[in-house]
């Protein structure tokens, strides 16, 4: 669950082109009655949803088929110092993912293994 912290704060469509993907949002604005609740969207190619994540808010994603493709739109460029990651299975947040396997990219994996 990927997100940048102020001055760099984003929002992002992001769309899904080709195939599939569960698309999960997390809210971490503490004056949100919605603070640390998350929703899921799936979003497909066929379907031509767009789902809008505001400032304060984590996304992440899972894949639901070979091949897919991914679209984002983002209000500022990446920030490497402003940068902040969730594990997507941190107990605190409980986020609920369709499919048991996960392939998690190496530089997640990296921040992973440092964060323990």
């Amino acid at each position: 669950m990927h997100y940048q912290i102020s001055p760099h704060e984003e929002e992002k469509i992001v769309s899904c082109i080709r195939g599939s993907i569960y698309d999960v949002i997390l809210d971490l604005r503490p004056i949100s009655r919605t603070c640390y609740q998350w929703m899921a969207v799936e979003l497909t190619a066929d379907n031509f949803r767009m789902l809008y994540i505001p400032k304060g808010c984590a996304h992440g994603f899972q894949t639901l088929e070979d091949n897919t493709l991914v679209y984002y739109q983002m209000t500022t460029s990446f920030y490497p110092e402003s940068a902040r990651v969730i594990r997507y299975d941190d107990p605190k947040f409980a986020i609920e993912w369709p499919v048991d396997k996960k392939i998690i990219s190496e530089k997640d994996r990296r921040i992973f293994d440092n964060s323990l």
